[in-house]
């Protein structure tokens, strides 16, 4: 067995390392590689694949680095099995890949090389999950044998975790851990509730033991080992190009389908079967099988090349399969067959066939389920947060509550069969704790009873933790707390709802009187303080003065322009506001000869959008403004007029555009906006602004973040919450310095927290392809519906194409995208404009962003809030970037401002070191079987 895994070691050439800084999101192929173990923060690029390898710090928090002992480490290792990491602490462990798209299909792969790296010669057995969910079990046979294990599952989530598990023989460790997107067009037998994982794929025909075929010649780096054996078939070959068929559920790389074999007796049959691989919980799985052909002989005329496939002396299918010329095929079956003791497939010519049987290329996969479903995804993040914040080591590796026998030490869950679990119970008593609580707490719905006591935590009790519905005992004993309780808890004390211990903590009183300590007297204050009193009185007085003085002259000055009637709004009762029947307005009030003087009578037209033209004008003292004046014909009346003018007045927010003032002069209605000297943000993206030019990806970030705040004021920081409702990429107006604010109001509806969850209406407002379609459906916008307009907005900046594509039919940008990210395709999404001067991992974050945000099912959507705390993060991410390569993104500087804009905003390495020991296809040869390491065919 030794002497066969070094005639196998030997076929792998070692990768030259290049300098590589860790990184823990996918490179440009959405590709991670990890090489285990290896310490510090720099890894390598392969020379002949260029696909980078990093360190796995930043992707596991367990574990020891270990190298394996110098008498394994032979001219043909790669450089990935010289070290591993090594997990002797807890059951289990857990490697956690990110910035993935959640819904798409993805190949893992993980490897494992002992080496004797403890000393020990003791070779362990243990089982590796991916996710919540079995994989596989892990069975190290000699201290040279590498295992290779590869599955292909959906991922559910924007990451996936892939864990080590003890199982009582022998401690884990694992060398290398692979992952590669794959279109979720491919291997359709791997879906939502089940998974594909590998016992073989074999390469038929080449005539060396070391070709390997994997990336760059695999775009998708599935590994196809070679089979050689010269002695019992024909090797068949061409050099021309195998194309794969339309919608091909394979795409087998033409390197792959170049070579086939046939018998070396064209009477024969080609033969070869492998046995079951038991399992835990399952000794005799069943298994799917591809068989891949491709017709390499341009036949004459009248020849024919059929062949039927067979199991176990039955026909595989009852039709016979004829290959055609240069085109790659396949022949598989959807459902895994029974478990059979021995799959024996044999292929043999039909009747009518001139020519023998050939085989391109096999691949076999048992299946697992991947049914079983985590934690609460809202769960997951709190408790997440909270480990991070407190560095709680403990067991809490993987999913907090999944499976229920490794779920984590100090939780109680609660299981549904419907529903995933909760966390209904967490305690950290006495856990060395300190700092503040945090407020991830607050964010865990189920939450029963809350042990926090005798720690070293410091500050005031959140009062998040008063909004949780299921909370009983909350035990604060022995901290350092300080400040009042707040409210909401004391109210739920009183009405015997909640059982709160907080004894112990010095600083903290029951109530708000109790809170400030006595002053005592002191003459040396007084002293002090009369002096001072005494000038902020004289300084009042004066600037009182100067004021009155002022207000006088500027009214004797205006008073031929102030109008003398009208001296408030009314607002209808059917306007949507709830806390008043009638809006003063404190902005500057204009009258319409006014409006005449600052626009040199409307001479120039900004823009104009469903409430009438915008133009161009200047105040007195220069100020260059926007005036928004409300056409005949508008098909926004004066409700939408007053709509927009009650809300500017109240709101005032950086990324929201400011109102100056307001005009209603009998029949004239307008309003004053500050200047936006950059137009719309859909100009930017169509590239019609700033002499075409287009927007860096770094620019689109800081937008999409700034827009985001906005939308995220309207929601939260207003009394009554706002929803926008016409939430679009020209309603998102730039500044000179890019900076990007929501305008048109209008359309706008209020909704109250306490009591709605939504806004009834009877009219559907709102622009194609940004409408949601739940809000279409029910006429009930949410603040969900303005999410998933954003979403829309998110993609066009990604993409750089509008809401609504000809592609050459209608499509939503949505469906567009979804369809080419669903295949891994990030290049074909993002704006080429943008060249390549961002992050790939940045554009894959934001467009999974964007997708959440458009999902079907509002309740699945994120709120703003989550929105903008993950575009911040992408920024961050982009400035690192940025500072890594040392360049300046910012090609608009100083004040560029277009006049002419028509501002509508008011409208694997290459290395073939991979030793598949744990595949288990046998060949029968006369002169006997060939050790379970060889893998092929056998001619009869």
């Amino acid at each position: 067995m030794a002497a066969w895994s070094w005639l196998l070691l030997l076929c792998f050439t070692v990768a030259t390392a290049g300098v590589l800084q860790v990184r823990a999101q996918p490179d440009s192929n959405g590709f991670i590689s990890i090489d285990c173990g290896l310490p510090g923060k720099t890894g390598f690029v392969d020379d002949k694949s260029k696909l980078s390898f990093v360190p796995d710090d930043g992707f596991t928090d367990g574990g020891a680095c270990r190298n394996i002992s110098a008498e394994y480490i032979t001219p043909g290792l790669g450089k990935r099995y010289h070290t591993l990491r090594s997990f002797p602490d807890g059951v289990r462990n857990c490697y956690t890949l990110r910035s993935l798209v959640s819904g798409l299909k993805y190949l893992l792969r993980a490897s494992f090389l002992y080496g004797n790296y403890d000393g020990l010669n003791k070779l362990p057995v243990f089982d590796l999950h991916v996710g919540v969910n079995y994989w596989t079990m892990v069975n190290i046979t000699g201290p040279d044998d590498a295992v290779i294990v590869e599955a292909i599952v959906v991922v559910p989530e924007d990451f996936v975790q892939v864990c080590l598990v003890n199982t009582g023989a022998g401690t884990p460790f694992i060398s290398s851990l692979d992952l590669r997107p794959l279109k979720n067009t491919l291997y359709p037998q791997a879906n939502a509730t089940q998974g594909l994982v590998l016992l073989g794929r074999l390469n038929f025909g080449p005539t060396d033991y070391t070709d390997i075929i994997r990336y760059p010649d695999d775009p998708h780096d599935r590994i196809w080992f070679p089979w050689v054996d010269s002695t019992n078939w024909n090797k068949i070959s061409t050099a021309k190009k195998v194309q794969n068929l339309d919608n091909d559920m394979y795409e087998t790389p033409t390197a792959v389908m170049q070579t086939a074999i046939t018998p070396r007796n064209a009477s024969t049959n080609i033969e070869f079967s492998w046995g079951p691989v038991p399992l835990p919980n399952d000794p005799t799985p069943g298994y799917i099988a591809i068989f891949h052909f491709s017709e390499l002989q341009l036949l004459p005329g009248n020849a024919v090349r059929e062949f039927y496939i067979n199991l176990n002396g039955k026909p595989w299918f009852l039709t016979a399969f004829k290959p055609e010329y240069l085109y790659s095929d396949a022949t598989f079956n959807r459902n895994p067959y029974p478990g059979y003791s021995r799959y024996n497939i044999s292929i043999n010519a039909t009747v009518n066939s001139m020519l023998p049987p050939l085989i391109n290329a096999v691949e076999v996969f048992s299946v697992i389920s991947t049914a079983t479903i985590g934690t609460d995804l809202q769960d997951v993040s709190a408790i997440m947060a909270i480990k991070e914040k407190y560095q709680v080591k403990k067991n809490w590796m993987g999913d907090p509550c999944v499976p229920k026998m490794l779920a984590w030490d100090k939780l109680t869950c609660s299981y549904a069969i419907s529903s995933p679990a909760r966390i209904t119970s967490i305690n950290l008593s006495s856990s060395g704790l300190s700092g503040e609580i945090s407020s991830s707490f607050g964010n865990l719905e189920a939450l029963q009873n809350l042990d926090l006591s005798n720690n070293n935590l410091a500050g005031p009790i959140p009062d998040a933790l008063s909004q949780l519905p299921s909370l009983t005992v909350l035990d604060l004993t022995g901290n350092q707390l300080s400040g009042s309780i707040p409210s909401g808890l004391l109210k739920r004390i009183q009405d015997g709802s909640l059982n709160l211990r907080y004894a112990n903590n010095p600083n903290l009183c029951a109530n708000g009187n109790s809170c400030q300590p006595a002053k005592k007297k002191s003459k040396v204050a007084i002293y002090i303080v009369v002096p001072v009193v005494l000038v902020v009185v004289i300084i009042s007085v004066a600037t009182l003065l100067c004021c009155l003085l002022r207000r006088t002259k500027q009214a004797s000055m205006n008073n031929s322009l102030k109008p003398q009637n009208e001296t408030a709004i009314n607002v209808p009762s059917n306007s949507g506001y709830r806390h008043s029947s009638s809006l003063r307005l404190e902005n500057r009030r204009f009258t319409y000869n006014e409006l005449e003087k600052i626009t040199n009578n409307f001479q120039r037209v900004l823009g104009r959008g469903g409430f009438g033209y915008v133009y161009d004008g200047f105040l007195e003292d220069g100020t260059q403004v926007a005036v928004k004046l409300r056409s005949e014909s508008s098909s926004q009346g004066p409700k939408e007029f007053l709509a927009e003018a009650q809300i500017l007045t109240r709101i005032h927010h950086k990324n929201l555009v400011s109102m100056i003032g307001y005009c209603k002069d009998g029949e004239y209605m307008a309003l004053v906006y500050e200047y936006m000297s950059e137009g719309t943000l859909q100009e930017h993206i169509a590239g019609k602004n700033n002499n075409g030019r287009y927007l860096t990806w770094r620019e689109r970030l800081r937008i999409a973040l700034e827009s985001a705040q906005g939308l995220e004021y309207l929601h939260n920081g207003c009394n009554p919450p706002l929803i926008h409702r016409d939430v679009k990429a020209t309603n998102i107006l730039l500044n000179t310095r890019l900076e990007a604010k929501i305008a048109d109001f209008g359309l706008s509806k209020t909704f109250n927290y306490n009591n709605d969850t939504h806004v009834s209406t009877n009219t559907l407002v709102g622009t194609p392809g940004y409408v949601d379609p739940e809000y279409q459906a029910t006429m009930q916008p949410t603040t969900k519906s303005d999410v998933y307009s954003f979403g829309v907005v998110l993609l066009e900046l990604v993409t750089g194409k509008p809401a609504i594509l000809c592609d050459p039919q209608p499509i939503s940008i949505i469906q567009w995208a979804r369809q080419r990210l669903a295949r891994g395709n990030m290049e074909g999404v993002v704006d080429a404009h943008m060249h390549s001067d961002h992050d790939v991992n940045g554009v894959w974050k934001v467009a999974d962003i964007a997708l959440k945000c458009t999902m079907q099912a509002s309740a699945q959507r994120p709120t703003m809030t989550e929105v903008v705390a993950q575009l911040q993060e992408c920024l961050e991410l982009e400035d690192r970037h940025s500072a890594m390569n040392d360049t300046n993104n910012n090609f608009y500087a100083g004040n560029n401002i277009d006049t002419n804009s028509s501002y509508n905003m008011y409208n694997i390495d290459q290395s073939t070191d991979v030793i598949q020991s744990s595949t288990t296809f046998e060949i029968e040869h006369n002169f006997g079987r060939v050790p379970t390491m060889a893998i092929g065919p056998a001619a009869r």
